[in-house]
């Protein structure tokens, strides 16, 4: 196990620093010694920790209503203080379209008349008010992060304050991006032109590319993966960083075949080679490579994230913040990524204003990686920003700095939804 580490991190040195033009030492906190098992306590002290300091905040901040708006199957959260102060929230709405009615019955009710200084241990109460813990998954925690982004939203507007400076010190004033892609059911020849197009509209200095078939499913065209690996690889050269996930696709023996031929290309990371849920057999591929194994994105508990990073299953833990329940429980994960030499790279899911969100969660992290995920803007959501022009140069784009999201969406385009009633 202790030699499987040191090729880990030689391996992180070489694609890291050759890809990205990083200092050698920085790739080091992509991964953790393997050579010995992990103190559980070390974690527990950080699920322990609070990120959100309620002392910042010298008068209690009672929310009087929280609603759920929509038009379109555009849906907006708006929470109001007794003082009149506002915050909001535009959702995932691919989700929400069908989780509104547990934001209406399960949630909304709740946080009415409640402190939102409070956010943490509201997050906590909530959990088991109507025996929503049962609801465990994407159907509670959309909702629940939409509420919690609003939260967020207000509190950084009552204190002048960015959501990422709420979430602890500012780290990445601007992050790196890079261009995901699917071209499955695709040639190889196909897919790389499209990979290709996608790099050149944002400039960045990273990609990732989708292999396999998704979740078991047998690939189309047969070889597709194999063939396709070394073409990106060398269409790019060793300028790029290069990321492959293949969506949970492979057995445990295929995912490491898989994984051979990604490592002999100098593919920067490996995402969710086996089912999601398929803790030790993650764990268990991970061991048998070298390329660093990032996942997350579907994972709902914190405690199996917990399982994840302990066991170094995990390399690069990458929580989606609408997915995993808002940016505090996803801060708690990255944090104890963190404490023991690991990378975060989140996931973000489209539509609403989720990269914006993201945006102020990696500026934060003080364990990001050097490139994030990039799934264009919202153009639908008429907003202004006066600290960010929200445009990718060189790679780059500059994260808000004003108070809350640091946007102000356009009145009237709020005021056209009507609420929710389930």
């Amino acid at each position: 196990m202790a030699k499987q580490d040191i090729k880990r991190r030689k391996f992180l040195a070489s694609a890291v620093a050759g890809a990205t033009g990083l200092a050698v030492g920085s790739c080091n906190s992509h991964v953790s010694a393997k050579a010995s098992a992990l103190p559980y306590h070390t974690l527990d002290q950080v699920l322990h920790d609070t990120v959100i300091d309620k002392r910042q905040f010298k008068e209690p901040v009672i929310i009087e209503s929280l609603e759920l708006l929509v038009k379109d199957q555009n849906y907006i959260c708006q929470v109001r203080t007794t003082e009149g102060a506002l915050g909001y929230c535009v959702s995932n709405n691919m989700q929400m379209v069908s989780l509104y009615p547990i934001f209406v019955n399960r949630l909304q009710p709740f946080f009415i008349g409640k402190d939102a200084r409070d956010i943490e241990l509201l997050l906590d109460e909530v959990y088991v008010y109507k025996s929503n813990y049962k609801l465990q998954n994407l159907a509670l925690w959309v909702p629940l992060a939409t509420i919690e982004f609003a939260i967020l939203d207000l509190l950084g507007r009552i204190s002048g304050k960015a959501i990422g400076r709420l979430l602890g010190e500012i780290h990445h004033p601007e992050i790196g991006v890079y261009r995901a892609n699917n071209f499955r059911g695709k040639s190889a020849e196909e897919s790389l032109e499209g990979i290709i197009e996608n790099a050149r509209e944002t400039g960045a200095n990273a990609i990732k590319f989708k292999i396999g078939g998704r979740m078991s499913s047998p690939e189309y065209p047969t070889g597709r993966t194999e063939k396709l690996i070394p073409m990106v690889r060398n269409a790019f050269g060793n300028s790029m960083t290069i990321y492959a996930d293949s969506n949970g696709s492979y057995n445990v023996q295929e995912a490491i075949r898989i994984g051979g031929i990604l490592q002999e290309n100098n593919i920067d990371f490996y995402e969710e080679p086996v089912p999601f849920d398929w803790y030790q057999e993650t764990k268990t591929v991970a061991d048998a490579l070298v390329i660093p194994i990032a996942g997350g994105e579907q994972e709902p508990s914190l405690h199996q994230f917990r399982w994840l990073i302990a066991n170094n299953a995990l390399d690069i833990v990458q929580p989606d913040i609408f997915y995993f329940g808002g940016m505090i429980r996803s801060m708690k994960v990255a944090l104890m990524a963190h404490a023991v030499g690991k990378t975060c790279i989140p996931h973000i899911s489209g539509s609403g204003l989720g990269y914006l969100y993201m945006m102020h969660f990696v500026s934060a992290l003080p364990n990001a990686g050097p490139y994030h995920e990039f799934k264009g803007f919202n153009e639908q959501v008429p907003f202004s920003c006066d600290s960010s022009d929200f445009t990718v140069r060189e790679g780059k784009i500059r994260v808000p700095s004003g108070p809350g999201s640091g946007i102000e969406i356009d009145p009237d385009f709020i005021n056209a939804h009507a609420p929710v009633k389930a």
